[in-house]
């Protein structure tokens, strides 16, 4: 019997676990991971691109130069999230916020009129908001030369050209902040299960959910019974929040989106490159697809990546099985896919282009951004794996979502979160949303620890219609 069960050892189960940990000591929380360690998916250091995503840089968060709305809110919650982290590990020696963030500049650089335009007008409206004040903007050709080198050594003839750059910006290492949070964790008393893969979620009739699954390493079954549970399974989300039963994801289906980068340790290229670079994504490319070139910070080792480049496969998670996805399938969220494939054929065009490339098609594309590279320096590596959202939609049948949702169950009982990006650089801010639509009666008490955690906590999100308390 536990209080809470966390099953997926990412960065979300994890801040989630540190959370409870703190705000509520005496619930017993078991973790569930199945795979051998954690933050083996998405989290795990290579497989995402480790942008502290603050909305400094990210043009894909603002299409509309003139409305800041995302990359404000996404700022505001990222500063949470360095709060947070600050508080729970740096109290350690070495302190661990140390080792999993690195200061690192982002930057935008634009080629082209339009683009330059877009850019001008991009700044002007973010610098009018205190979190972006400090944000450069340049379209001199020398000066872009000294921010980013590589970009611009043997560049010539390509027209207008800008650049943005903040200072604040970083590189986090989600592996080593995931493994940190959950040592903090079962410091206070949390248990981690590993080779643990839930494959069944019930609810009885006394309110309790049963949790069952199989133990890999043990070849055994397991059971076990909890008040509450949250899903942060990643890719494996949706599957599991289905057979739960629950209604609040009756019509929803993923879209499974892979990506590779180029990487680079060569000490001559890496020792010229401090920054993350984002650029303009290609006219029909998912957002998530916008080409950067960034400088990771990985076990203390430098590196460079490039990228990305979309892959596809029916697989929801990187250690996943090619039937995830028809597994998903049901009557009610057959029409949302079938109109979100009619609807983003642009998409699909864009995704057949890229399986097709070839590495020097891909080392073309680098070439664009980093005009000298030297195709022996790089090797293509796999990121994670992304299960983007479709929501039904009364009026275009579905729709294909970019962004971070939690669902919960309208008794509050049970939690699983959707999507993909900006999630884990605003964890924090998204499990106190959590918090706040699962236990709502419980909340009030556990807001100064929340505001201790993280001082910049604004009013907790409102209650949610037929929401209550898990606990009772």
């Amino acid at each position: 019997m536990a209080d809470v069960v966390l099953i997926g050892g990412g960065i979300m189960s994890a801040t989630l676990g540190a959370l409870l940990s703190r705000v509520q000591p005496d619930w017993s929380i078991v973790l569930l991971e199945r795979l051998d360690d954690l933050a083996g998916e998405s989290s795990g250091p290579w497989n995402n691109a480790g942008t502290g995503h603050a909305g400094l840089c990210e043009l894909n968060y603002m299409p509309d130069p003139d409305d800041p709305t995302t990359p404000e809110s996404i700022g505001r919650r990222f500063g949470l999230s360095l709060e947070f982290w600050a508080a729970l590990l740096d109290g350690g020696d070495p302190p661990a916020a140390a080792s999993v963030v690195t200061p690192t500049p982002h930057l935008n650089v634009v080629f082209g009129a339009a683009d330059v335009d877009y850019l001008r007008r991009r700044v002007a409206t973010l610098r009018r908001s205190p979190l972006f004040s400090a944000m450069e903007y340049t379209e001199d050709p020398e000066l872009i030369r000294r921010w980013a080198p590589l970009i611009m050594d043997g560049r010539s003839g390509d027209g207008p050209i800008a650049a943005t750059r903040h200072q604040a910006g970083t590189d986090v290492d989600f592996g080593a902040l995931t493994r940190a949070l959950v040592d903090a964790m079962t410091a206070r008393g949390a248990r981690v299960r590993l080779h643990h893969d839930v494959t069944r979620l019930a609810r009885g009739d006394d309110g309790l959910w049963s949790v069952t699954g199989r133990d890999r390493s043990a070849g055994t079954g397991f059971r076990l019974r909890s008040r509450f549970v949250f899903v942060g399974a990643g890719g494996y989300a949706l599957t599991l929040l289905q057979r739960a039963g629950i209604p609040e994801v009756r019509g929803y289906a993923v879209f499974p989106l892979g990506a590779q980068f180029l990487r680079t340790r060569t000490p001559d290229v890496v020792s010229r490159h401090d920054a993350k670079v984002y650029g303009q994504a290609a006219v029909g490319a998912p957002p998530m697809s916008v080409p950067h070139l960034d400088r990771r910070v990985v076990d203390g080792c430098p590196a460079l990546m490039f990228g990305p480049y979309a892959t596809f496969s029916t697989r929801l998670l990187t250690h996943g099985s090619l039937l995830d996805l028809f597994a998903t399938v049901r009557p009610r969220n057959i029409v949302p896919l079938l109109a979100v494939g009619v609807r983003n054929l642009p998409l699909v065009r864009y995704l057949v282009g890229q399986l097709l490339a070839s590495r020097k098609r891909k080392v073309a594309q680098l070439r664009r951004f980093y005009p000298e590279a030297d195709p022996a320096d790089w090797e293509l590596v796999q990121a994670g794996q992304r299960a983007q959202l479709i929501k039904p939609d009364r009026r275009r049948g579905g729709v294909l979502t970019f962004g971070t949702e939690v669902v919960a169950g309208a008794d509050g009982t049970i939690a699983g979160l959707l999507g993909a990006s900006p999630g884990a650089s605003v964890a924090p801010s998204v499990m106190v949303d959590l918090l706040a639509a699962c236990f709502p009666r419980r909340v009030e008490g556990w807001a100064p620890v929340l505001r201790e955690l993280m001082p910049g906590v604004e009013d907790l999100a409102p209650i949610p219609q037929g929401g209550r308390d898990s606990r009772g």
